[in-house]
Parts: structure tokens; C-alpha cells; sequence
């Protein structure tokens, strides 16, 4: 069975410089071997100390018991705030809970039923593009963007892709994906705030104008819900929900900041997720004959119950995102000091939490390189995944939209494979860290009609 690609590991001990060099690059490449092996790993700089952890404990304590404890690192914030601002993936305390109080209600309980319309609609559109190009080699991975941006725009905004804002938005973000990288300089050398964080032009202008053209969306919803015109979607429900604290809705500034987030997160994150499973299927051809068999349940259930009827596609979407996490790393900040695996961790050290490395740690997952979407069904696999599986995070700051995902991508999947047979059509892909982890010279797949 053929071996899913991933970068190659450095096997020597890894610089501040040699970060720094890469930090515009490929930050998966600059992470020496060892560390698909390691419980726990420091790493000094003149500035800062880091601890990568992968010991599933310790995950726990970081993500899930004491969670206040270790609040997102500004250092990673800087590369993404020109786009993202004070979204609710970037801040902490008081502030973060009372965003998530007013947007965890419109991804709970009948929500993801509400929203499968739309995702089906989004789905449909994106079989009759791909029906357009059959037979001649496809990069895959700005198909699924468009369909993935398709999904959050109807789903948010009850419009389409080609909208005309909604168009523009998506242009105006492959811009901004392309130069922007995961890691800003601050993330490595502390600046004061007075300076400035060496986004490049091209990143300002184009979060500048996705902010402005989500503005306009935002403030025209704003208008039909003081109208009473507006559709019951996401966006309508985000708008609407006063915090149950203290009765306060988000500003149109905070509205611009958290559809920033969902647009980034909701598109950015299954694009890449979908692009890396329909590769996947190509290489698997056994496992894509059977998931295509599955799919013929869409056949003749079109509602969101169909949804239980496609299990070995969920499989093969999850299986996707441990060999494949979209957010490769997160990163922590100790508040205080702590004592990690008898090492002292000094209060402002960064907790690098890699699901890069804990979804192939060679110490926890069984055949941890290998593709086997059985794997779920096994003791091993059940383990893991509750110890050592956080494509979505894990905890209070699990991403809300992690429900939303895990039906938005088996179901394009499995639109995909009972339409066409998908095969290689280009050289291996290499799997690089952008904003999401994508492949460095694309996936490149033909797509034949069934």
C-alpha cells in the first residue's frame, strides 16, 4: 500500500537561525526527527524558551483541565491579526468567553440540520465543475477552496460563491493565503508594539480588503435584520444572540473580526482537509471503490439522515485530518510557572502543542505514517483519538465549527467519488505549512466520470 507523503524530517539539532530562515517557508521541514518520538522537547532562544509537548497528559492539562492557565501565545497571533483583529481565535480571557458565548449557539443542536441545504447545494455545484474538466490533470486544492468558500457563504450568508462580494472575498483571499505565513518574525524575536510586525504589502492590502468587503455584507445583514428580511443562517443567528451575561451584541467591528475567522477557519482549513482526502483516494483506489459504493446512498436520501449512512467516508475525512491537520501547531503561553516532566517551565515560555507530530507519534498510533481509515475501529485507534487526536483543538477552545466540518467534508467527499474515479496526475505532492498545511507545488489529480 502506497505510503502517504510528508515532509522529510531534519535529523540535526535545529537553530533560532535556521527558524528564522524558514519562518516565510516551511516551518514543517525544520523539525528534526526526533520529535515523532519525544514526549517533550525544549527549544532556546536568546529571547524565549518553548516547549513542544506531545505527551498525551500533558495535552490534557494544557487544552482541556487548565485551559486558563495556558492562553493562546501572542507571538502567533501577529502573523494573522492584520486579517483576523480581535476574533475570536486570537483572544483570551474575559474577552474569548464572552465571544464564544455568543457564537457557540449558532453551531449547537439542530443548527448543523439547518445548514445542510446549504452544504448539499454547495456540494452539487462543485460535482458540475469539476463535470466540465474530466480527463485533463486538475489542481485539486483550488477546487476544494471554492467549494469550501461556497459552503461557508451560503451557510453564513445565504449566497453563493458567485456573488458578487462573495467572489471578490475569495479572490482577494487566495491573495492574502499566498503571502502570508504561518509564523510572522515576531512569533521568534519579541518586538516592542511600537514597531512594526513586517507583514508584507501584499498581506496588508489583502486583509484590508477582505475586512471591507465583509463589512459591507455585514452591515447590509444588519440592515434586513432591522427590516425583519433576513434569512435564518448563521450570520442572522451570530447577530442576534445577546450575550447571556450581560445582554450586548457583537458591533459591527467585532461582527467584521469573527466572520474574518469563520471565512478563514470554515474555508481555509476544509479546503485543505478535502484537497489531502481526495489525494488520499487516489492512491487508495481500494478504498476509494469503497466509499464510492457508499455513496450511492445519495442516491435516494438527500436530508441530513444520510449523513449516518456515510461512515467509512467520516473514516476517511478523519483519517485524512490526523495524517494531514490543517492548523499543524498551536501555541501556548504559561502564566505561571510550571513543572513539565520534571523540568522547570518559567511563566512565559511557549507550549507548542504539534498535532503535526501527536497524530504520528511513533510511540502512541500503530503504523502512525500509514493511511487506514479501519484504524477508528480498532482499540488502538479509539485510544488515540481520545488521547492524541486535536485536529479541532480539544477543550474549551475546541473550534467551534468542528461539527460543521465533519459533515461539510464526507459529504463533498462522497458527492466527489459517486460522480468520478479520481487518480494521480502530477508528482508527489509535498506537504508545507502556509496558513493551512497545503502542498508546495499543489495536489494534481484526473477525474474520470463513473
Amino acid at each position: 500500500m502506497t505510503t502517504p507523503p510528508k515532509p522529510a524530517a531534519r535529523a540535526e539539532r535545529v537553530s533560532l537561525w535556521r527558524y528564522v530562515r524558514l519562518f516565510r517557508q516551511d516551518i514543517l521541514s525544520a523539525q528534526p526527527a526526533r520529535l515523532y518520538r519525544a514526549w517533550m522537547a525544549e527549544f532556546r532562544t536568546p529571547f524565549f524558551r518553548s516547549f513542544l509537548v506531545n505527551q498525551p497528559e500533558l495535552v490534557k492539562t494544557v487544552l482541556k483541565d487548565r485551559p486558563d492557565d495556558f492562553p493562546k501565545s501572542g507571538r502567533v497571533s501577529e502573523g494573522l491579526r492584520p486579517l483576523l483583529g480581535e476574533s475570536v481565535f486570537l483572544t483570551n480571557g474575559a474577552q474569548w468567553k464572552r465571544q464564544r458565548r455568543i457564537i457557540d449557539p449558532a453551531f449547537e443542536g439542530g443548527r448543523l440540520k439547518d445548514t445542510f441545504p446549504a452544504m448539499w447545494a454547495a456540494a452539487a455545484a462543485c460535482v458540475a465543475r469539476l463535470d466540465t474538466r474530466t480527463g485533463a490533470a486538475i489542481e485539486i486544492e483550488e477546487e476544494t477552496s471554492h467549494a469550501a468558500a461556497d459552503v461557508i457563504f451560503r451557510t453564513l450568508f445565504s449566497i453563493p460563491i458567485e456573488h458578487e462580494i462573495a467572489a471578490e472575498t475569495f479572490t482577494r483571499f487566495r491573495d492574502y493565503q499566498r503571502s502570508s505565513p504561518i509564523l510572522n518574525i515576531a512569533a521568534f524575536i519579541p518586538l516592542p508594539r511600537w514597531l512594526p510586525r513586517f507583514h508584507s504589502r501584499r498581506t496588508k492590502t489583502a486583509a484590508r480588503d477582505i475586512r471591507a468587503l465583509i463589512a459591507r455584507l455585514t452591515g447590509d445583514r444588519q440592515a434586513m435584520i432591522a427590516a425583519g428580511t433576513a434569512p435564518d443562517d448563521l450570520a442572522t443567528k451570530i447577530m442576534t444572540t445577546p450575550d447571556p451575561e450581560t445582554g450586548a451584541r457583537f458591533t459591527t467591528e467585532e461582527m467584521v473580526d469573527q466572520v474574518a475567522i469563520f471565512f478563514l477557519a470554515g474555508h481555509e482549513t476544509s479546503a485543505s482537509a478535502l484537497a489531502w482526502t481526495l489525494y488520499l483516494m487516489a492512491i487508495h483506489p481500494d478504498w476509494q471503490e469503497r466509499l464510492a459504493e457508499e455513496a450511492q446512498a445519495l442516491d435516494t436520501d438527500q436530508g441530513f439522515s444520510v449523513m449516518a449512512k456515510l461512515k467509512l467516508s467520516r473514516d476517511t475525512f478523519r483519517e485524512a485530518l490526523r495524517l494531514y491537520p490543517p492548523v499543524p501547531m498551536m501555541v501556548r503561553e504559561a502564566a505561571c510557572p510550571e513543572r513539565f516532566r520534571d523540568r522547570d517551565v518559567p511563566k512565559g515560555a511557549q507550549i507548542v502543542l504539534s498535532p503535526w507530530h501527536l497524530h504520528r507519534h511513533e510511540r502512541l498510533w500503530d503504523n502512525p505514517d500509514g493511511f487506514d481509515p479501519a484504524r477508528y475501529q480498532t482499540d488502538n485507534g479509539r485510544r488515540c483519538v481520545r488521547e492524541a487526536y486535536v485536529p479541532f483543538s480539544s477543550g474549551s477552545r475546541v473550534c467551534p465549527g468542528a461539527g460543521f466540518a465533519m459533515v461539510e467534508g464526507p459529504l463533498i467527499l462522497s458527492m466527489i467519488l459517486r460522480r468520478f474515479r479520481i487518480e494521480p496526475a502530477g508528482e508527489v505532492p509535498v506537504p508545507v505549512a502556509h496558513l493551512t498545511v497545503r502542498s508546495q507545488a499543489g495536489i494534481w489529480l484526473r477525474l474520470v466520470q463513473r
